[in-house]
């Protein structure tokens, strides 16, 4: 893509260790804080039925939580939105459960947890508790998840000329496959994005992909995608203010992003 895209925000949701929501991340990043990156984020989404709750995996409830309340703040029925769910590690703490399984007694592997390992996992919960019949899309992309999401979500936003719900989380894991990955954090953040202005917009978002040799520059996220990259995207949000970024987005490329207040 050699082109601009601009997009705009209608609605944000947030979760993290202490933090419960968009509002408290504004709070502590308006007094100079950062997001804890260590402990579990306690997200209990009121879209699912509470059976759904007790053994959907943290990576499903992360998710679910923040894609409600960005839709709830940008007034969009999650119903008629399409999706975009990102992850860049998806549940490590189930895919170390079934490989520790699968290499003592195999036979006890539980269908539930094969059922919660798949990527697309959360994008499922998601649609099937919220009747959505919008297309859904499920990624992930190493260090670049993030910035390959929100340029998807964008993609499809201009697309279709529709409004698109973008959540990227990631949990914290324990064991050999968390050290791996120094996967410690359990974050969830999502946008409502829409390709027109409107009443709920709080700010707008000017993407370019840059494949451009200086794009090998950006700094590679240190094991997840909430880093020192992407904190400035969260506080020029949380202040009103513009700012300009990159993102890695893959070798050799960048997502360029610029926030239009």
């Amino acid at each position: 893509m050699n082109g601009v895209l601009t997009v705009h925000v209608e609605g944000i949701g947030w979760r993290s260790p202490g933090l419960a929501d968009w509002r408290a991340a504004c709070a502590l990043l308006h007094d100079g804080g950062s997001p804890a990156l260590l402990g579990a984020s306690g997200a209990s989404p009121a879209v699912l039925p509470p059976t759904e709750r007790r053994r959907a995996p943290e990576t499903v409830l992360l998710a679910c939580d923040v894609a409600g309340q960005a839709c709830a703040m940008a007034a969009r029925e999650p119903a008629q939105l399409p999706c975009v769910f990102a992850s860049m590690h998806g549940d490590l703490a189930i895919t170390e459960h079934m490989c520790m399984t699968l290499a003592a007694n195999p036979l006890e592997l539980s269908p539930t947890k094969f059922h919660n390992s798949v990527l697309n996992a959360a994008t499922g919960y998601w649609t099937v508790a919220t009747r959505c019949h919008a297309p859904s899309t499920a990624l992930s992309a190493s260090g670049a998840t993030f910035a390959v999401a929100l340029l998807e979500a964008a993609a499809q936003a201009h697309a279709d000329g529709t409004p698109v719900l973008f959540a990227a989380y990631d949990a914290g894991a324990r064991g050999a496959l968390a050290e791996a990955m120094r996967a410690e954090a359990s974050v969830g953040v999502a946008f409502v994005l829409s390709p027109e202005r409107g009443a709920h917009t709080v700010a707008a978002l000017r993407l370019r992909h840059d494949g451009s040799a200086d794009a090998d520059d950006v700094p590679a996220q240190r094991g997840g995608w909430l880093d020192a990259a992407l904190l400035p995207l969260l506080g020029a949000l949380a202040h009103g203010h513009s700012a300009r970024l990159r993102l890695p987005a893959g070798r050799g490329t960048a997502l360029a992003i610029e926030v239009l207040a």
